[in-house]
């Protein structure tokens, strides 16, 4: 379990709940293998408990982001990790103990008589059949056996968006669009869409390069161009009219943004001006707010008052106790915290700091603790009764 949050540490195991998503989508019947399947791999080779707890925080994530219930896959995932521990002698402690059984008997019995030890992968097709029955069993008769808690809240990206919709009467949405060739936009800023069509573009992706999102990626004067996807912020009915109008193809879902953008990395927060701020006087546009700072200011709050975008909020004059609503990834707003020019309000979101330098150190703890495991199984052959170490 230790190992297991280790990993998870270091980011790898967010990958991994991206790449099964990306693999098996969105729908509760392609999860359900798609996760139960390699948490039954890995438990015949680890115990059952920590293959379980290996792929907790990849189960939590991928609940998160598609919406399904987290009880109707966890319960899929550890009966998985229980039928996994069939495939080898490794993962089934009851086998170890039923060979060393054997060697012992073979004591008292004639050289001809002699029952033969199983190697470590003798049981295997049987595991893998096991294993494969569970899954189809949960395939098709989970919607009528997995548990479906009537008030089971699922944390996803429109939670914030609701409570800032009830507390400033912010009606926004979070799309993306994919810019084609010949659209109207291609050549203009970022400014200059958002001005015009009073949406905030928060991620840019052109190409093959990595999704711009934070400080230091994402400005105001950066072009747009064919094949480019954006990630838009805004009011639902204004987001549609953008692209129709420009001729941008609207996605139901975030797909290119769907990890950097998923309420476990981002969101939207409050965040207020203190009265000795070095940015007091100031306005957004002035500090390159989302560019040095990575927020990107969706509406500001003075004496009562909720300003929009398409009021000028990004040309106002930031005062001592401003309320800003911006959208910014959560590490950023972590950062934040340390920085007196700004007070942070929100306080109810993903605190963890991920360490991606140090994958490869985890990742080998996690080999050491596999083959120091494997190293335990039996080899045939050990007449003597004990509990040989080494590789079968």
């Amino acid at each position: 379990m230790i190992i297991g949050a280790g990993l998870d540490k270091t980011g790898l195991m967010t990958r991994v709940a991206a790449t099964l998503l990306k693999l098996a989508g969105r729908t509760e019947a392609r999860i359900i293998p798609a996760v139960s399947g390699p948490v039954g791999l890995i438990s015949s080779f680890m115990q059952n408990v920590g293959a379980a707890a290996l792929f907790l925080p990849v189960v939590g994530r991928i609940a998160a982001r598609t919406g399904i219930p987290l009880s109707r896959l966890l319960m899929p995932m550890g009966f998985s990790a229980i039928l996994g521990g069939t495939i080898t002698l490794v993962g089934s402690s009851p086998l170890i103990l039923l060979n060393d059984l054997i060697l012992s008997s073979n004591k008292a019995l004639p050289a001809n008589s002699q029952m033969a030890t199983w190697s470590l992968f003798s049981v295997t097709p049987i595991g893998l059949a096991l294993l494969a029955t569970g899954i189809v069993y949960f395939v098709l008769a989970g919607r009528f056996v997995l548990p479906r808690r009537p008030h089971e809240e699922i944390t996803r990206a429109t939670g914030t968006l609701e409570y800032f919709q009830a507390l400033y009467g912010l009606d926004y949405a979070l799309r993306e669009v994919q810019v084609p060739a010949g659209a109207p936009l291609l050549g203009q800023t970022l400014d200059e869409v958002e001005r015009a069509w009073r949406v905030r573009v928060i991620a840019v992706q052109s190409g093959g390069d990595p999704p711009r999102i934070g400080p230091g990626s994402l400005a105001r004067d950066i072009g747009i161009e064919a094949g480019m996807v954006l990630g838009v912020l805004g009011a639902p009915d204004q987001v549609r009219a953008f692209a129709q109008a420009n001729g941008l193809m609207l996605r139901d879902e975030l797909e290119t943004f769907a990890e950097a953008l998923s309420p476990q990395n981002a969101g939207i927060a409050e965040v207020v001006i203190p009265p000795k701020s070095a940015l007091i006087g100031k306005s957004p546009r002035e500090l390159w707010l989302r560019k040095t700072y990575g927020l990107s200011i969706v509406a500001l709050h003075r004496a009562g008052k909720t300003l929009r975008e398409g009021d000028g909020i990004r040309d106002l004059r930031l005062q001592a106790g401003d309320a800003l609503v911006v959208h910014t990834t959560w590490s950023t707003l972590a950062h934040l915290e340390r920085d007196r020019n700004f007070a942070i309000i929100t306080c109810d979101y993903p605190h963890e700091e991920l360490r991606p330098h140090k994958v490869t150190p985890a990742l080998i703890c996690f080999g050491i603790a596999l083959y120091t495991v494997h190293r335990r199984a039996p080899v045939p052959g050990a007449h003597d009764g004990r509990h040989r170490l080494g590789p079968d």
